[in-house]
């Protein structure tokens, strides 16, 4: 096993402080943000909504810009941390991750669109009213779209992170079993709910990626707190 230096255990802390801080900023831009304008199955009052309180919505958009800077960051440390351990493995889960947060950024635009639509002085002049709602709407199931094809590439690239945590026993290997796992599961029911979106009768959307994510965020908690193990530990 290499022996970690420096900058891996720099990047380790790193990368745990990013991750969290890109959970919280995503977390407040979609739900306590952005999730107060939006109504579901109603566009007008979805438009409405947004025209009156368009600041915030412009805030929210800010925060999802933010998360996909969080996302950069943490791609980068974590292929510091883990390139000695699997240089390959590591590479694939960086590229799965930077897609990830292209998507986001992908949606970022989508939902500026859904603003400029939504608080225009008059956003039926161009379209009619009627279709301009339908093309909010369109777009806002678009962005819902583009969130489970970035979340294929994301599950992807943690399946990989968390087989070299198990590898590395830079975490505790059983967190990195579990991580493992959900990442896994996050992957199959992402790929069978774009081929069949009516998988959700049976798995709510929830169960995706949501322990996949608590996986992370305990290994990011550990990163901050723990950081990585003395190579003693890691040759044990």
């Amino acid at each position: 096993m290499t022996e970690i230096d420096r900058a891996q255990r720099t990047a380790a802390r790193v990368a745990g402080l990013a991750y969290l801080l890109a959970t919280a900023v995503v977390v407040v831009g979609n739900f306590a943000l952005r999730g107060r304008l939006l109504v579901a199955g109603d566009p007008a009052a979805t438009m409405r909504n947004i025209a009156a309180g368009e600041r915030l919505f412009r805030a929210s958009l800010a925060f999802d810009l933010s998360y996909c800077v969080g996302v950069v960051v943490v791609v980068a440390a974590l292929y510091v941390v883990l390139r000695p351990v699997g240089p390959h493995l590591a590479l694939q889960a960086a590229v799965g991750r930077f897609v990830h947060g292209l998507s986001y950024f992908l949606i970022a635009l989508t939902l500026f669109a859904v603003l400029h639509l939504s608080a225009s002085p008059d956003p039926g002049h161009r379209f009619g009213p009627e279709p301009a709602q339908a093309l909010v709407q369109l777009l806002r199931t678009g962005s819902g779209d583009l969130y489970y094809a970035g979340l294929l590439f994301w599950a992807l690239a943690a399946t990989a992170c968390f087989r070299l945590w198990h590898k590395s026993r830079y975490v505790p290997a059983g967190l990195a079993l579990v991580g493992l796992v959900a990442s896994a599961w996050c992957v199959l029911c992402t790929v069978w709910y774009i081929v069949n979106p009516g998988f959700t009768d049976a798995v709510n959307l929830w169960w995706f990626d949501s322990p996949m994510v608590l996986c992370e965020i305990a290994v990011a908690v550990w990163l901050i707190v723990r950081g990585l193990p003395a190579p003693a530990a890691v040759r044990a």
